[in-house]
């Protein structure tokens, strides 16, 4: 049996002999200290971290674990800030969202105790709701802040907590800084004021959802030839999460009627009984939902995640057989998209902008740059595409954007990543695609046969513990000191240093700055087109490698040989830089 670590019973002692703390959760870490020292040591040796985006960790007792005591001392310090940043202001307001996963409904009530316990305004939906929601919620009721209860597509073992600022995105530089250092001076759960009960907290309803269906429908760029073409057979799977009701009835708004639904998976049920893993981006999760896809006969299968800010799109070839589609496929087919029906709509204004993060496909800025329209690229993650749309907000107008993580937005009027509103464009789409009589397998292959072959892989390489993250900085060092002088036999033009903020442009032996915040990220590009990507992650003890490989149509060449070819070419590339 491992030793007793010495910094895990030194915290499990304040909460011993804190009079705050119930005899329920006293007798649970007398447990764990006798009977399972490994479990005892992981659950209290450090405070799970209050990061840039929030909290994120397995639910149980502990000071490094996700409860009720952690999300009260976190929603103090976040209040703390809250309050410091508002002095004056007569009402301060939050809204509060949580998901399906087990506890969430618990922890948002705990969180709306706190909020409330410190004189806020506080709105708190009654019922599972998707984070776009919650984002939505955040700007529609005026609020100062905002935080979803969700650990987003993780196992069930996890929950979560997003906070957001008043734009309603997720919290940037300096705010996210601000709150993790408030967080970190709530060191006893004595610190916290929390109300004990609910009294004089607004529930919001299924009602406030009509509000978000009427923004969303000023999204549709259908046109009146259209509306017969909306009989595409749509199935759909909510991952037993809280798209279960929203999206089809989104849906059914857009005029999209034919819409069969999962039936297991449309049960919101926190332990995601039907999958391993609520997580749309892995085939596993999609099984039953492609089973249904072919039993009705469906043209395209929706996937969200449990709370509904991710989407999977799974697509027919022209063979009639199933076809998965990643992140930046269905990104690069939603931006087609949008671009051409601004043009044949002629809603173009000449201040267009969309709007991809570093790691997702440059096939995204190459339409962009066919159709006059300016592509910003941003940091991963979605706060940065948020953050760079309040930057120009009344100066240029956004029409979508997205990143390889199978997250979209389309429209501005939410700040985080919408599978609902995408979903409806989506099928949108595809009626698009039928009134012209092709399918989405037909546009995806004419864009690539005009602008080249895309493809993508990532590889993650876990290091836990101390070692593992002194291995991973080790690599980052390496790669950064040391720069391959070309890949696969394919020259590195261009190195773009995040951390040091300089992009390197071979060719010339020249440097300039990048405008985007300091980010610990290497991409190396090639002379191909190609692009690799090496990043940290910032909530997981690994190492990414992005790959995203071009290919151009040769005259025989089909989907599959050219897909063959790309993945060929990305296993070289992985060979070449020792990564299996």
């Amino acid at each position: 049996m491992k030793e007793l670590d010495l910094q895990a019973l030194n915290n499990a002692d304040k909460w011993l002999c804190s009079d705050n703390i119930s005899k329920e959760i006293k007798d649970e870490i007398l447990r764990l200290k006798a009977e399972d020292t490994e479990e005892f040591n992981d659950a209290f040796y450090k405070k799970l971290a209050f990061g840039t985006g929030g909290l994120r960790g397995i639910m149980g007792v502990g000071t490094n674990r996700m409860n009720s005591i952690v999300v009260a001392m976190s929603t103090q310090g976040f209040a703390n800030y809250i309050l410091q940043e508002n002095k004056g202001k007569a009402e301060i307001k939050v809204v509060i969202a949580f998901d399906s996963r087990n506890n969430s409904k618990d922890f948002a009530q705990i969180t709306a105790r706190v909020f409330a316990g410190n004189g806020f305004k506080v709105y708190l939906f009654e019922n599972i709701h998707p984070t776009p929601l919650l984002s939505f919620a955040v700007r529609e009721l005026k609020c100062d802040a905002g935080v979803m209860l969700t650990a987003s597509h993780n196992p069930k073992e996890y929950n979560g907590y997003k906070a957001y600022w008043n734009d309603g995105g997720q919290l940037v530089f300096p705010h996210d800084e601000n709150v993790i250092a408030k967080v970190n001076e709530i060191s006893d759960i004595s610190q916290v004021k929390m109300q004990q009960d609910m009294n004089g907290i607004t529930i919001l309803g299924d009602e406030f959802d009509e509000i978000y269906f009427d923004k969303i429908k000023t999204l549709s760029l259908a046109d009146e030839d259209l509306e017969q073409y909306k009989d595409i057979k749509i199935a759909y799977t909510p991952l037993h999460g809280t798209g279960y009701r929203i999206v089809p009835q989104s849906l059914h708004l857009f005029g999209f009627n034919d819409v069969v639904c999962q039936k297991e998976q449309s049960i919101p049920d926190g332990n995601f009984p039907t999958t391993k893993s609520p997580n749309p981006e892995e085939r596993t999760a999609l099984e039953l939902g492609i089973k249904l896809m072919e039993e009705q006969d469906s043209d395209i299968l929706l996937a969200t995640d449990p709370d509904a800010d991710r989407e999977a799109l799974t697509i027919r070839d022209n063979n009639g057989k199933v076809m998965l589609l990643n992140g930046n496929q269905t990104a690069t087919l939603l931006t087609y998209y949008l671009l051409e029906r601004y043009g044949e709509l002629k809603k173009f204004t000449g201040k267009d902008f969309i709007i991809k993060t570093i790691v997702s496909s440059e096939l995204i800025k190459v339409l962009a740059e066919d159709y006059n329209v300016k592509c910003y690229d941003v940091l991963t993650g979605f706060k940065w595409i948020a953050d760079k749309i309040l930057a120009l907000e009344g100066k240029e107008n956004y029409i979508g954007g997205g990143e390889e993580s199978y997250g979209y937005l389309i429209g501005d009027f939410v700040r985080d990543k919408d599978s609902v509103s995408t979903c409806c464009i989506i099928a949108e789409m595809c009626a698009w695609a039928k009134q012209q009589g092709k399918t989405i397998y037909d546009i995806l292959m004419e864009i690539y046969r005009k602008y080249g072959y895309y493809q993508e892989g990532l590889v993650s390489i876990v290091r836990k513990g101390k070692t593992g993250a002194e291995e991973i900085e080790k690599m980052m060092t390496d790669f950064r000191n040391n720069p391959p002088q070309s890949i696969i036999g394919h020259k590195v033009v261009m190195i773009k240093d995040y951390e040091l903020k300089i992009a390197y442009d071979i060719t010339n032996n020249s440097k300039t700055k990048l405008e985007l915040p300091k980010s610990n990220v290497l991409q190396y590009f090639l002379e191909d087109g190609s692009k690799i990507s090496v990043r940290p992650s910032g909530t997981e003890p690994k190492i990414k490698f992005y790959f995203g490989v071009k290919t151009q149509f040769a005259e025989n060449d089909d989907f599959v040989s050219l897909n063959q070819k790309s993945e060929e070419k990305i296993e070289q590339i992985k060979k070449e830089l020792k990564l299996v």
